[in-house]
């Protein structure tokens, strides 16, 4: 049976929410699957549901996660590998992938080979920077490049979730052996949503997602305000985690200075399934980020039928073909994304179809089926070069 470590800052809970229970579910018929991240909470976490969890607390401190990442997640992974005889581990970015990066060379001495996956699910050169105020940034990207480096060197395959993150793969790591495949959804929920709760007179602007400057919503309010006193109805929704306090906090006194506190909502992070209803029965979803590794909640508003607006930037324009099934915006450009907004308002029997178009693409670029077969053909290569190794120390 093949046994495989997913080791990155993802957090988990117990019990598992549906959307990743789905997900471990499906990975779960391709071996035994242990998972080393970050509880919900401040408390350590081991627990088995379908996969087996060892979540480290969630302090409150960055640097203090970092260590916990570095000290504690390295024994755990070693721990695996000793214990469980894990060979495979999947890295969810090259930063990450440090910790595993060093801990195969360390298993090399008790003689087990190990194959080091490393993904890419976003700008990880860049992105950091427009998440938040980093202090002597250039010292903390050089470090940050030094750790990418090695982890590539040490990587003996590569994983991108779009063309954008390929091509930055390869930048950093030419010659090296890359599978492309997008990053897990939960279609069915958001197209039970787009059957049950679609509302055809909608004039809500929906925003999901983290509050950081890399997601641009300070430019979806600037375009939101250039329409409101055209249309008197519409009203903006924004839901997501405080990820950048300074940042939500200015958000609101932005809409306070433009005189929109009784037509934009500021919502938490919401479970799933409500999640879909809101999305379901928005006018369309708006991704205005300045750097995506793929936009994951556009594929979301996909499949619920929803019209949609994102940035052309990253993985966003693998999703969106321009005025077929979206539409495409430059970054940095509210007066583009009020034309859109508008259009959309303006002409619902046609942004319902531009929505339909959208659900068959969706339909067509995510399954449960393509998400395992990416990780078949990672299980494929390890247990290739595992036998090519084999058969090389058989000969000598």
């Amino acid at each position: 049976m093949d046994r495989v470590c997913f080791f990155g800052g993802a957090r988990y809970r117990q019990p598992l929410d549906a959307t990743d229970r789905k997900k471990f579910a499906a990975l779960v018929g391709l071996g035994e699957v242990f998972v080393v991240g970050f509880a919900q909470g401040t408390r350590p976490q081991r627990f088995s549901e379908q996969a087996h969890f060892y979540l480290l607390p969630e302090m409150p401190l960055r640097i203090v996660r970092h260590l916990e990442m570095w000290i504690l997640g390295a024994l755990i992974v070693l721990w695996l590998i000793l214990r469980h005889d894990v060979r495979l581990i999947v890295a969810q970015s090259p930063y990450e992938a440090v910790v595993p990066a060093a801990i195969k060379k360390i298993a090399d001495w008790f003689g087990r080979r190990i194959f080091l996956v490393v993904e890419a699910h976003g700008d990880f050169a860049g992105s950091v920077f427009l998440e938040r105020r980093i202090r002597f940034a250039n010292y903390y990207r050089d470090l940050m490049a030094l750790g990418a480096r090695f982890s590539l060197r040490q990587a003996d395959l590569l994983r991108a979730i779009s063309s954008a993150t390929q091509a930055e793969l390869r930048r950093w790591s030419p010659g090296k052996a890359v599978v492309q495949f997008p990053a897990w959804t939960d279609m069915n929920v958001f197209r039970l949503a787009a059957r049950e709760t679609k509302d055809p007179d909608s004039q809500r602007i929906l925003y999901a997602g983290v509050l950081t400057p890399l997601k641009g919503v300070d430019r979806l309010i600037d375009g939101f305000a250039v329409i409101a006193g055209e249309f008197p109805e519409s009203r903006l929704l924004i839901v997501g985690r405080r990820q950048n306090k300074t940042y939500a906090d200015a958000l609101r006194r932005q809409v306070a200075r433009l005189g929109l506190e009784d037509r934009v909502e500021f919502r938490p992070a919401v479970a799933q399934i409500e999640l879909a209803a809101l999305m379901a029965s928005a006018a369309a979803v708006v991704l205005p980020s300045a750097s995506e590794g793929l936009g994951r909640v556009l594929i979301e508003a996909m499949a619920a039928a929803t019209p949609v607006i994102g940035t052309a930037v990253g993985g966003i324009p693998d999703l969106i073909e321009n005025c077929v099934n979206g539409f495409l915006i430059p970054p940095d450009d509210p007066r583009a994304l009020a034309k859109r907004l508008a259009w959309i308002l303006e002409n619902p029997r046609p942004a319902r179809a531009m929505g339909q178009a959208g659900q068959a693409f969706a339909d067509e670029f995510f399954s449960t089926e393509i998400y395992l077969n990416g990780y078949r053909k990672i299980i494929h290569h390890a247990r290739s070069d595992n036998a090519s190794r084999q058969h090389a120390t058989a000969h000598f």
